[in-house]
């Protein structure tokens, strides 16, 4: 399975693309571009103003990660869909959690 994160010493960077006002929160699998680049779907409630969307992605993956919410930062795409984040941690481990909220 093609992933959408790159692990690093101490952290992990995950791709996401991010659909606000998505009618829930939740994660929606994995999506492969054109050109072979994995995304973790997302989705939440929030309207994409004043960075609301944004933390209401750094709340879900919080959660469902079990990773506290200063562990994760928007590294790109503040403003876009798609998403780079730095999510700090064990890299082995995040992956393993990441992989199967994609595969869900």
């Amino acid at each position: 399975m093609i992933s959408p994160c790159r692990l690093g010493n101490d952290h992990v960077l995950l791709a996401v693309r991010l659909t606000p006002n998505g009618g829930r929160d939740a994660f929606d699998g994995l999506e492969v571009t054109a050109d072979g680049l994995a995304y973790l779907k997302a989705r939440v409630t929030a309207v994409p103003e004043k960075d609301k969307a944004n933390k209401a992605l750094v709340v879900l993956l919080s959660k469902r990660l079990k990773a506290p919410k200063t562990a994760i930062s928007v590294l790109s795409g503040d403003t876009a869909r798609q998403k780079i984040l730095r999510i700090e941690g064990d890299p082995e481990d995040l992956k393993s959690r990441i992989d199967a909220l994609a595969s869900a």
